[in-house]
C-alpha cells in the first residue's frame, strides 16, 4: 500500500506547532545559561540530618552516653551547645555522659539546666569555663579511640558526626522506635534527638540569566531529600527577609523539595511563589495553597531555567540545603542588573540601583576574651595571644595590660605576650590562688574589656599519699600483703574550696622485677580489682585496689605513685602534680615478715578466744569429775548451819576471785 502524504495546509500547521513547542518552557529552560557565584547573602537553617550518625534506645542504662564528633575548617570556632531534657514527671533525670571529639580548638558555650551531666573532652581543644554542676572528664588526644572509650562507660544512645556546626541542641530523651544499638549510618536522620545549625558562609550563590530580558529577581531554595524520610510528611518553615531602600522588589520565590514536604512561608515582602507540593503563608497558616499541578525540576540547571520562564533576569540567591525544619534567608534585593540587549541591538538602560555595602563584620569580643587563658608556673603568670587569631576575629587591639597599666604586653613577632611574677603587676596572692585582671583596649570600643585570670599557687600546696588497710582510713601503713585490699587516700594541705582535685592516673611501680601495675588511667579505674571511692569528709580523693598474686610474682618493694589534676572551680584549665610513696609488698608465708596491724589484732583476739575456751573446758571437767566427799568440807567450814548459805556463797566467791580480790578478803 502506498504511503499517504499530508496536504500542504496540514503540513504547514504541523511545522508551526513544532516551532511553538520549541519555544515552550522546557526549551527555554534548556537554553538558559547562568554562572552561579558566591554572594554575601546569608542563609541559616536547622536540621536533624547529619553526614553520619545513629540513634539507639537504652531504657535500662544508668548512664546515657552521647558522642559528638565535630570537625571545623578553622580555629578557633564558636560553638553553642545546649542539652535539654523534657520533664520527667517526678522521675529523676538519668545521668548523661556527653563525649566531645574535636579536631580544633573551640570556644564552647554550654547550657544544661537541671541535667546531671558529665562532659568528656580533650582539655587543649575547649576554651571556656564549664558551668557549675557539670563534671568534666579529660580524654586522650586520639579521636580513633573515642567510640571504644565511650562504649566502656555505658550504653551509647547517639553518635553524630557534624561538619562546622554553629549551634547544637541535644535532647537525651528516649527514642521508642529506635534500635537497641547504635550503628553509624551515612546521611542519618537524628529525629528529635539532635538538631543543629551549621555555619553557612558561601552557601548562597547568584548569577545573571543570559538571554532573558525579564525584570524580576528569583530566589531559589532547593531542599535535598533525607535518608529514610520519604514516608514522613514534613513542614519546612521558610523565612525570607529582603532588604532594599529603593522600594519593594519584584521577586519570585521558587521552592523545590521532596514530595513529602509542605511549606510554611514567612516573608516581609510580597512576591510570586512557585513551589512543589502545598504551601501556606504564616499570616494564614490554616489555608493551604496548591493551585497548580506543576512539578518543578529537581536539578540546579532545571530550576535556573524555571526562573527564566517566570520572567526573572537575575537569580539573586540560589541555595541548596539538606532536609531542614526551619530555613532563614536574608538577602539584599538591590542587586545590580546587567543591561540586556533590545532587538535593535542597543543596550536597554535601567535606573542605577542604590548600592548597598555590607557592613564590616565587627570584632568578636567574647571569643577574643575567651582566648585569654594564663599559663602558670611556680611563681609566674603568662598569657599569649597569637596575631593570626586576632586577625581572624577582626579585632584591632590598642593595648593589652594587667591590672597595673604599667605591665604591658610584649610584641614578639607572631604573638603578644603578657608576663609577670606573682609579686608584681597587681597580683593578689592568697593561700592557694593568684588572681589578676587582664585589660584589653579595642579601637572599636570606647571602654576596655576586662577579664579576671587566676593561677593555682602550687608552691603553697602540699600533696600527701597514704595507704590504709581498712575502709575506715584510720591508720596509715607502708606495707601490704599479697591478696590484701589496700585503701589509698590523696589529700591536699592546706585545704581549699577553690581548688578541685581529680585522680588522673595511679600505678604501682615494681621495677626492675616486673612491669608497672596500672591502677587508674584517664581518671577511670583500670580493671576489676580497682574501685574509685567517694571523697573523704574533707574532700580527699580515695580509691581501693586488691593486690593479686599475679600482679606481683615475688614479694618486693615498690613505689605507689599518682598524678593529681588540680583546677580552679572557675576554670577548666588543669595543673598536674605527681605524688608518690614507698611501699613494701610482703608474702603471707614470708619468714620474718613484719606483721601489719590487722594481722596483729587478729592473732591477739584469736589467742584470747582460744585461751578463754580452754579455761572454760578445764573448769567444766574439773567441776564434774571431782568426788562429792571432797566438796563437803568447803561448804561446811566457816560457821553454824544458820549461816550455811552465806558460807557457801563465800566459798564460791573465793574460788572465782582474782588475786587482787582474794587478798582483800583475807
Amino acid at each position: 500500500m502506498a504511503r499517504s502524504t499530508l496536504p500542504p495546509a496540514l503540513a504547514l500547521a504541523l511545522a508551526l506547532l513544532l516551532a511553538v513547542c520549541s519555544l515552550s518552557p522546557a526549551g527555554l529552560a534548556g537554553a538558559v545559561r547562568c554562572n552561579l557565584q558566591p554572594v554575601d547573602n546569608e542563609v541559616t537553617y536547622v536540621t536533624s540530618q547529619v553526614p553520619s550518625g545513629c540513634v539507639a534506645q537504652v531504657p535500662n542504662a544508668t548512664v546515657e552516653v552521647h558522642v559528638l564528633l565535630l570537625e571545623f575548617p578553622r580555629t578557633p570556632s564558636l560553638l553553642n551547645l545546649t542539652v535539654q531534657m523534657s520533664k520527667q514527671n517526678g522521675t529523676p533525670a538519668r545521668e548523661v555522659l556527653l563525649v566531645l571529639g574535636l579536631d580544633k580548638r573551640v570556644y564552647l558555650q554550654l547550657q544544661a539546666p537541671g541535667i546531671p551531666l558529665q562532659l568528656a573532652y580533650h582539655p587543649e581543644n575547649v576554651i571556656n569555663e564549664i558551668p557549675q554542676g557539670v563534671n568534666t572528664i579529660f580524654l586522650p588526644a586520639s579521636k580513633g579511640e573515642l567510640l571504644a572509650w565511650a562504649g566502656s562507660k555505658g550504653a551509647i544512645a547517639s553518635v553524630a558526626v557534624l561538619n562546622n556546626p554553629k549551634s547544637i541542641l541535644l535532647r537525651p530523651d528516649q527514642a521508642p522506635r529506635s534500635p537497641s544499638s547504635c550503628n553509624l549510618q551515612p546521611n542519618a536522620d537524628m529525629g528529635r534527638r539532635l538538631e543543629w545549625w551549621p555555619h553557612t558562609e558561601g552557601s548562597v550563590r547568584s548569577c545573571r540569566l543570559e538571554g532573558v530580558a525579564g525584570h524580576k529577581q528569583a530566589h531559589i531554595l532547593r531542599v535535598l531529600p533525607g535518608s529514610g524520610s520519604e514516608d514522613k510528611p514534613r513542614t519546612v518553615t521558610v523565612e525570607v527577609k529582603l532588604s532594599c531602600t529603593s522600594g519593594d522588589p519584584d521577586a519570585v520565590l521558587i521552592l523545590q523539595g521532596p514530595p513529602y514536604v509542605s511549606w510554611l512561608i514567612d516573608a516581609n515582602h510580597s512576591m510570586q511563589i512557585w513551589a512543589t507540593g502545598k504551601y501556606s503563608l504564616k499570616i494564614f497558616p490554616d489555608k493551604s495553597i496548591n493551585d497548580h499541578n506543576h512539578v518543578l525540576p529537581d536539578t540546579p540547571q532545571g530550576l535556573l531555567g524555571e526562573a527564566g520562564r517566570l520572567n526573572a533576569s537575575m537569580v539573586a540567591s540560589f541555595v541548596e540545603v539538606p532536609l531542614a525544619s526551619v530555613i532563614s534567608l536574608q538577602a539584599s534585593s538591590c542587586v545590580p542588573v546587567l543591561p540586556a540587549l533590545l532587538p535593535t541591538g542597543r543596550p536597554q538602560t535601567s535606573p542605577t540601583p542604590e548600592q548597598t555595602t555590607p557592613p564590616k563584620e565587627s570584632c568578636n569580643e567574647n571569643l577574643l576574651m575567651a582566648l585569654l587563658h594564663p599559663n602558670c608556673s611556680d611563681d609566674t603568670m603568662t598569657l599569649e595571644l597569637k596575631k593570626n587569631l586576632i586577625l581572624t576575629l577582626r579585632c584591632d587591639i590598642s593595648s593589652l595590660t594587667f591590672l597595673d597599666p604599667g605591665c604591658q604586653a610584649e610584641d614578639r613577632g607572631d604573638q603578644l605576650v603578657l608576663h609577670s611574677t606573682y609579686s608584681s603587676c597587681g597580683m593578689k596572692v592568697t593561700d592557694n590562688v593568684v588572681t589578676n585582671e587582664v585589660v584589653v583596649g579595642l579601637l572599636s570600643s570606647s571602654s576596655p574589656q576586662r577579664k579576671t585570670v587566676q593561677c593555682i599557687h602550687t608552691k603553697s600546696i602540699s600533696l600527701q599519699l597514704g595507704l590504709y588497710l581498712s575502709p575506715q582510713f584510720l591508720q596509715a601503713s607502708d606495707a601490704i600483703e599479697l591478696g590484701q585490699q589496700g585503701f589509698v587516700q590523696v589529700s591536699m594541705a592546706p585545704q581549699s574550696r577553690e581548688v578541685m582535685l581529680k585522680l588522673d592516673s595511679c600505678q604501682l611501680d615494681l621495677r626492675p622485677e616486673v612491669d608497672p601495675v596500672q591502677l587508674i588511667q584517664n581518671q577511670a579505674a583500670k580493671g576489676n580489682c580497682v574501685s574509685l571511692l567517694d571523697p573523704g569528709p574533707r574532700g580527699d580523693l580515695r580509691f581501693s585496689f586488691l593486690l593479686r598474686g599475679y600482679m606481683v610474682p615475688t614479694p618486693t618493694a615498690g613505689t605507689l605513685s599518682c598524678t593529681v589534676a588540680m583546677r580552679l572551680e572557675t576554670s577548666s584549665l588543669e595543673v598536674r602534680r605527681p605524688v608518690s610513696m614507698h611501699l613494701n609488698i610482703v608474702s603471707p608465708d614470708m619468714p620474718g615478715k613484719t606483721l601489719v596491724l590487722p594481722a596483729v589484732l587478729g592473732i591477739t583476739f584469736g589467742a584470747f578466744l582460744i585461751g578463754a575456751l580452754l579455761t572454760a573446758a578445764l573448769w567444766y571437767i574439773y567441776s564434774h569429775t571431782r568426788p562429792p566427799s571432797k566438796r563437803e568440807p568447803v561448804v561446811a567450814v566457816a560457821a553454824p548451819a544458820s549461816s550455811e548459805s552465806s558460807s557457801t556463797n563465800h566459798s564460791i566467791g573465793s574460788t572465782q576471785s582474782t588475786p587482787c580480790s582474794t587478798s582483800s578478803m583475807a
